[in-house]
C-alpha cells in the first residue's frame, strides 16, 4: 500500500515551495517575457537605421541655396520639386538632381529673389510641391518614445532581479519554504550510519517501519504516532538522525527549519504551515522535519512586554494541523530541539508530540562507535586504538568526534603521510580541547618556571588522590587562551559524582595555586581559571546538591527559565539573610580545607614536584609514561608519604 502511494505521489507535480516540474508551455512564456523589452529595443533600432539609411542625405550631395539662385539666374534649372525644406533641383539636358534645403518656414522664391534672381527668372521657373512623408512623423515620434520605453523597461528589469528566485514574490510569500526530498534527492545517509544513539535509532526506526507497513501495526489497534521530538545537547546527531531516516524512509520527506516560518508581518508564518500541511497531506503517507523547533514553539505569552503575535499564531495553526479536527492522515512530524524546558506544553502533550527521543552525550563505547563510523575510508595506521581515543574524549559528542578525525587526517596530509596515526589523533584532541599550539608566543623565563610548577602541582596532585582522573598528558605549550594544562585520563565514564569526588576534584584544581605559593612564597594569575571552578563547584556543593552539614539537603540555588530570553533570567533566592551567611560560610569551608589538603600533598612531595617542573621546563610535553616515570623515580621517592 505505502509502495503504490508512494509511486502515485511521485508522478505529481511538484507543487513545493523550492520547485518542481514545470510546464514547458509556461517555461517558453516566461522565458519570452523575460526578453521581451530586448526584443522591442532591438525593432526600434531596425526602424531608425533603416529611416536614417533610406532618408538620410550626405553633406556631399547637397549643393547651397546661393548656387541654386546662380542656376536659376542663368536659367538653367527646369524644375524644382519642395517637399518640406528639402529641395530637390532637375536641370536642362541633364539627368542628374540636384539637392539643397531652404530655409525653415520661408519662401522659396523669396529666399531665390533675396539672392538677386531676377522676377522675370522667377516667373519662368517651375515649381511643385508635395507634401513630406509620413516616416519623418514616424521618427519624431519614436524619437520621443524611445526615452519611456527604455525608463518603463529599467523599471520592470530591477523589479524581476529584486523578484529573483521565485516566479511572483507577492504571491508566494505565504507559500511554505520546505524542501520535499523524493527518491532521488534523499541523502544516501542509513541508519548504518548513525552510532552512539541506539535508542533514538530504535524509536525512528519503528516510525519508518509504521510507514513502510502500516498494515501490521494496525492489525493489532495502532495508530500511527503524530509526532516525534527528539531532544539533545548541540552536535549529539538529531539533524543526522532525520537524515538518516530521509534516507531510510520510502515515502516523501519534507525538511524545513522553525525559523522559516517566522516573519515580519502577522500571519505569514500561520499561511506557510498551512501550506505545508496541504502539500503534505496531497503526499500522504510523508514524515515532515522541522529543525530548531523552539525557534516558533516557546511558550505563549510569555517574555518581557507580552509574547509575539506572529510567533504566537504560527504556533497555534501548528497545534490545530498536528492534532485539529481532521486526525486521519498519515503525516508523521520529527522536531529537533536542544531546548525542551522553554517549549509550549500544549506542542508536547501526547496527540501532538507522542515521543520524547533523548539523543544523550554518547558514553565511551558509543564515541568508539562513532569513531568508526567517521573513520571509514579513511587510511588508519594499524597502531591506532580507537577505545584509547574514546576513553580520552569523555564528553564529547558527534560533531565533536568527527571534526577530531577530520583535524587527524588534516595533519596527516600537512605532514606528508599516507596514513593517519595516533600522533596525530592525539594532537587532533589536543587542538579541538584547547586549540591550535601556539609556539609563536613569547614568555619570560620566569613565566615559563612559574606555568611549569604550576602544571606540575596540579598532575602530582590528580596523580596522588583517589578520586581524580589519571595524568595523560603534561604540557606548557601553549594552546588557544591556555598557558598550559594538564590532560586528565579518565577510566571510565562517571554519571554520578560522590562528595568525596567532589572533594578531591577541589583539591586538584587548586593545586597549581598551592604549588605556586610553595615554590614562589606568592601565588599567580594563572590559578584564575581555576579559582573560579573552584567557587562554583563548591557553592553548587552546598545549595543544589546538599553536600553540606550545615545547610542540610536543601536547593538553595534556583534558576527559573525564562522563554523569552531562553536562558537562566537570574538566580532567585528563596532564604533569609542568616541562611546566606551560612552559605557562604560552608564554601568558604569547602574551599579553605581543599585548599590545605593540595598544600600538604605538594609539601610531601618537593623532590617530585622540583623534578617534573625542570623537565617541564627542558621538554615542554610529558605524556603518561614519561610522568610516571618521574613520579616514581627513586630520587622523588622521598617524603611520598602521603
Amino acid at each position: 500500500m505505502s509502495q503504490n502511494n508512494n509511486k502515485s505521489s511521485s508522478n505529481k507535480p511538484n507543487r513545493s515551495g523550492s520547485g518542481g516540474d514545470r510546464d514547458p508551455m509556461n517555461s517558453g512564456g516566461n522565458m519570452f517575457s523575460r526578453n521581451w523589452f530586448w526584443i522591442v529595443i532591438a525593432v526600434l533600432v531596425l526602424i531608425l537605421s533603416r529611416y536614417l539609411f533610406s532618408t538620410g542625405t550626405s553633406s556631399a550631395d547637397l549643393i547651397g541655396l546661393n548656387e541654386v539662385a546662380k542656376l536659376a539666374a542663368r536659367g538653367e534649372i527646369a524644375k524644382i520639386v519642395v517637399q518640406g525644406d528639402d529641395l530637390f533641383i532637375e536641370q536642362k539636358g541633364k539627368s542628374e538632381t540636384l539637392r539643397s534645403r531652404k530655409e525653415n518656414d520661408e519662401s522659396l522664391l523669396a529666399s531665390l529673389e533675396a539672392l538677386g534672381v531676377s522676377s522675370e527668372r522667377l516667373k519662368d521657373l517651375q515649381v511643385e510641391v508635395k507634401s513630406t512623408p509620413n516616416s519623418g512623423a514616424i521618427f519624431n515620434w519614436l524619437i520621443m518614445l524611445l526615452p519611456m520605453i527604455l525608463i518603463f523597461g529599467f523599471f520592470i528589469f530591477i523589479m524581476r532581479q529584486a523578484g529573483a528566485g521565485g516566479q511572483n514574490r507577492a504571491m508566494q510569500f505565504g507559500r511554505s519554504k520546505a524542501r520535499k526530498l523524493d527518491t532521488g534527492d534523499r541523502p544516501t545517509i542509513t541508519f548504518e550510519d548513525v552510532a552512539g544513539a541506539e535508542e533514538a535509532k530504535q524509536e525512528l526506526e519503528e516510525v519508518v517501519e509504521f510507514l513502510k507497513e502500516p498494515q501490521k501495526f494496525a492489525a493489532l489497534g495502532a495508530r500511527i504516532p503524530t509526532g516525534v521530538l527528539m531532544v539533545g545537547s548541540p552536535g549529539t546527531g538529531k539533524t543526522l538522525l532525520a537524515k538518516a531516516v530521509a534516507g531510510e524512509a520510502g515515502v516523501p520527506f519534507f525538511s524545513s527549519s522553525g525559523s522559516e516560518f517566522v516573519e515580519m508581518f502577522v500571519g505569514v508564518g500561520a499561511s506557510r504551515v498551512r501550506d505545508l500541511f496541504d502539500q503534505a497531506k496531497k503526499n500522504a503517507p510523508c514524515i515532515i522535519f522541522i529543525d530548531e523547533i523552539d525557534a516558533v514553539g516557546r511558550h505563549r505569552g510569555a517574555g518581557l512586554g507580552g509574547g509575539n503575535d506572529e510567533r504566537e499564531q504560527t504556533l497555534n495553526q501548528i497545534l490545530v494541523e498536528m492534532d485539529g479536527f481532521d486526525t486521519e492522515t498519515n503525516i508523521v512530524i520529527i522536531a529537533a530541539t536542544n531546548r525542551p524546558d522553554i517549549l509550549d506544553p500544549a506542542l508536547l502533550r501526547p496527540g501532538r508530540f507522542d515521543r520524547k527521543v533523548v539523543v544523550d552525550r554518547p558514553d565511551k563505547r558509543g564515541r568508539e562507535a562513532i569513531l568508526r563510523v567517521h573513520a571509514r575510508g579513511k587510511p588508519l595506521d594499524p597502531k591506532v586504538d580507537l577505545s584509547k581515543i574514546a576513553a580520552q574524549t569523555p564528553g564529547m559528542v558527534g560533531a565533536d568526534l568527527e571534526n577530531l578525525i577530520n583535524e587527524a587526517a588534516i595533519l596527516a596530509a600537512r605532514r606528508n603521510k599516507r596514513s593517519i596515526g595516533m600522533d596525530e589523533i592525539v594532537e587532533s584532541i589536543e587542538r579541538v580541547m584547547a586549540g591550535p599550539a601556539r609556539r609563536s608566543r613569547v614568555l619570560t623565563e620566569e613565566d615559563r618556571k612559574t606555568i611549569a610548577y604550576h602544571e606540575a602541582g596540579h598532575a602530582i596532585v590528580m596523580e596522588s588522590l583517589k578520586n581524580t582522573d589519571g595524568v595523560g598528558k603534561i604540557t606548557i605549550v601553549s594552546r588557544g587562551q591556555a598557558l598550559g594544562y594538564v590532560m586528565p585520563l579518565p577510566e571510565e565514564d562517571r554519571t554520578l559524582k560522590s562528595k568525596g569526588e567532589y572533594q578531591d576534584e577541589l583539591v586538584g584544581l587548586l593545586a597549581g595555586r598551592a604549588a605556586e605559593e610553595l615554590i614562589f612564597a606568592e601565588p599567580s594569575t594563572g590559578a584564575t581559571n581555576d579559582i573560579e571552578r573552584v567557587t562554583k563547584l563548591a557553592k553548587a556543593m552546598v545549595t543544589r546538591y546538599g553536600m553540606s552539614s550545615e545547610i542540610g539537603p536543601l536547593q538553595l540555588q534556583q534558576g527559573e527559565s525564562n522563554p523569552f530570553m531562553g536562558m537562566d533570567f537570574g538566580e532567585q533566592r528563596s532564604y533569609s539573610e542568616d541562611v546566606a551567611r551560612k552559605i557562604d560560610k560552608e564554601v568558604r569551608g569547602i574551599v579553605e580545607l581543599a585548599y590545605k589538603r593540595s598544600l600538604e600533598i605538594l609539601s610531601s612531595k618537593m623532590d617530585k614536584l622540583r623534578l617534573i617542573a625542570e623537565t617541564l621546563l627542558e621538554k615542554e610535553v610529558l605524556d603518561r609514561q614519561e610522568f610516571l616515570e618521574l613520579f616514581n623515580s627513586p630520587v622523588a621517592m622521598e617524603g611520598a608519604a602521603d
